[in-house]
């Protein structure tokens, strides 16, 4: 039986060097993470050297695996260009293990930082970041067997991580992504890992699975706010109804009214704090494409501690949440992150944050947010396909 065949990466195959030299002063602030235990001074692969690797990979179509990564790191170029030096298959695999994520994201944010989060238009009245929070789950190349409890078809069991995501809709930046067990229990239930992870003065915008009382007061205990979908049956007293304006008919809003929610008993399971509800009409479903899942009767429920705000404007900002699905599309399929190249927590959430930075740096070069045309057409900039004049055309054009 053959094994399987090896696969060359040649020089043409590795892209994005130009891009990435320009942040290589961010990265080099990593070269002590992880080598603080290095007293023989014979380590060869320093963090800012593994994620310079792994911003590449995400430019790079052809690199597909921790093997491919390897061979590219003995290209003289890929060497020349982003300062590092041939790796072994076993130190990228193991380094991870004390490489220390924290400073990657203080990166991350510090690049967030440069595209400007000002509310324009209509939203300036909301006057805090609308942030959109949900999870995606990226599947391990490598059976881990605490991860492996998603069930599949025939009995097998999906091992993967589950991303928590932090995306800003209208800048168009992920200022946050927090990386635990694709089983959601405990410590990685999503409420769980929001209510950690509350930030003050944004506004956050979450479906169903995060409607928890409990999630809703730390938010508001914060100085923030929430725009939360919130299931059919909801116990709702309705305490004052708030008249529709013709603005919110056209839009759908079936009604607008402040409610006590949750049930009226000695210990009160309900908010600790004032609650709106806001009803719009949907088109109704049973499930999504035949699979299991929420039905919709018809009616979206969202529920909100924003009185200030029109009922019309609460739902259009609800709408703005598919835009976080967007983003996980951008990461999952454009970037190839369909699979982690690491199994190790750590290795998880630095693939995560160099994704987070590729997307930046389309949109802090482009002004436009990553999508499969803006990215294919800054990998043809940097493969030698388009000239600078042509993508400075096009972006021109999409603009």
């Amino acid at each position: 039986m053959g094994g399987r065949p090896k696969r060359e990466i040649r020089d043409q195959d590795v892209q994005g060097l130009k891009c990435l030299r320009k942040i290589r002063p961010l990265l080099s602030r990593l070269r002590t993470v992880g080598a603080e235990r290095d007293r023989a001074g014979n380590r060869r692969l320093f963090m800012d050297q593994y994620c310079a690797l792994i911003l590449m990979s995400l430019f790079s179509p052809a690199i597909q695996s921790l093997r491919d990564l390897q061979r590219a790191s003995t290209l003289d170029k890929v060497r020349k260009r982003l300062g590092v030096t041939r790796a072994s298959l076993g130190s990228l695999s193991e380094s991870v293990a004390i490489f220390d994520p924290a400073p990657l994201k203080e990166i991350a944010a510090e690049l967030g930082h440069t595209i400007s989060s000002k509310l324009t238009g209509r939203f300036a009245t909301v006057g805090q970041p609308i942030t959109a929070v949900d999870g995606t789950v990226i599947e391990t190349v490598k059976r881990v067997a605490e991860l492996a409890w998603t069930p599949l078809a025939g009995g097998k069991r999906l091992s993967a991580y589950r991303l928590h995501a932090h995306f800003e809709v209208l800048s168009g930046k992920a200022v946050r992504i927090d990386a635990t067990s694709a089983n959601p229990k405990g410590a990685a239930d999503e409420r769980a890992v929001l209510e950690r992870t509350v930030e003050s003065d944004r506004c956050y915008v979450i479906d169903r699975g995060y409607a928890k009382f409990g999630l809703w007061n730390v938010i508001n205990a914060k100085g923030s706010s929430y725009v939360c979908r919130v299931r059919d049956k909801i116990t709702a007293t309705v305490t004052q109804v708030n008249e529709l304006t013709d603005a919110d008919r056209v839009a759908g809003v079936i009604s607008d009214e402040r409610v006590d929610l949750g049930w009226r008993t000695r210990y009160r399971t309900g908010p600790d704090h004032p609650t709106r509800l806001i009803q719009v009409a949907v088109k109704p479903h049973e499930s999504y494409r035949g699979m299991k899942g929420p039905r919709c009767d018809g009616v979206l429920r969202i529920a909100t501690n924003r009185f200030d705000l029109s009922a019309e404007l609460i739902a259009e900002m609800y709408r703005l949440r598919w835009l976080i699905e967007m983003f996980f599309r951008t990461f999952k399929q454009l970037l190839g992150c369909r699979h982690l190249f690491s199994d190790n927590h750590n290795g998880v959430e630095i693939q995560a944050y160099c994704a987070m930075i590729v997307c930046m740096l389309i949109l802090i070069y482009t002004g436009e947010k990553p999508n499969r045309a803006m990215y294919q057409m800054v990998w043809y900039y940097l493969i030698g396909l388009a000239s600078l004049k042509e993508l400075e055309a096009f972006i021109k054009s999409r603009q």
